[in-house]
């Protein structure tokens, strides 16, 4: 890694402590190029490798990539296949480079629906850097938002009945600790490459007040300097969080 990752336009003390990506357009760069879909996912993996480490290198705490959702099992068997032996092979190839960069891998979503040898790797890896502390990436695989809040309400109902916890004391706080996300702070920057402007039930919750930030840019061509603009763009902007200008100076 660079012994001086800032660039001049960065400023190292207005970092988000979270950054969430939305990894869209591995299909459409393929389609561009007449080759498969998979192509795309392949090619895909250096875009992961930067954002991974440009991260790290100028200091985000808590880096979430949403890597695989609960919709996407409704896509070709034979892609959904091939996607999660991509996913093994990524993850036992890169799980050197976790630990050469202190880089702690942990999972979000419905982790236990993936095929067993998807599974075994991830937990492998999992605990393999679980003592990791520069970085924290976070993997959201067969996970909805969605999905997270119902099996939350779930839980919520649950300890509700068993006289756990007082549901008409019930606030943003107690919700949240019912989250997957509940050890990690809401994302202040939610990044989408390929142009398209939604969140595909993505922490829906934990982005309530993130900054939103699209790029054109396909993501197997995202790389480290198109981080940076993103973060450079979040930097330029003013957070009020429901107040005025004036109440935050």
């Amino acid at each position: 890694m660079e012994n001086n990752p800032f660039p001049n336009k960065i400023d190292p003390d207005n970092l988000p402590v979270h950054l969430a990506i939305i990894m869209d357009g591995n299909g459409r760069w393929a389609k561009n190029r007449n080759r498969p879909r998979i192509f795309g996912h392949k090619n895909a993996l250096k875009a992961v490798r930067e954002t991974i480490e440009g991260s790290a290198e100028i200091g985000i705490r808590y880096l979430t990539l949403y890597a695989f959702s609960t919709e996407n099992w409704k896509r070709p068997k034979l892609e959904v296949m091939a996607l999660m032996e991509l996913l093994v092979k990524a993850i036992h190839d890169e799980l050197e480079n976790l630990n050469k960069n202190n880089i702690k891998l942990i999972t979000i979503g419905d982790t236990k629906s993936l095929p067993k040898k998807t599974y075994s790797e991830l937990q492998n890896a999992i605990e393999k850097t679980k003592n990791n502390n520069r970085m924290t990436l976070i993997m959201a695989l067969s996970y909805s938002s969605r999905w997270e809040i119902i099996e939350a309400v779930k839980n919520i109902i649950r300890d509700s009945n068993t006289g756990k916890i007082d549901a008409r004391e019930l606030n943003d706080d107690i919700f949240s600790s019912y989250l997957s996300t509940c050890r990690i702070p809401d994302p202040e920057l939610l990044i989408r490459t390929s142009g398209e402007f939604r969140v595909s039930n993505f922490l829906l919750w934990q982005i309530a007040y993130s900054e939103l930030y699209f790029t054109e840019k396909l993501w197997p061509d995202f790389r480290k300097n198109d981080l940076f603009e993103a973060i450079h763009s979040y930097q330029n902007r003013e957070r009020r969080f429901g107040r005025t200008s004036e109440q935050i100076l």
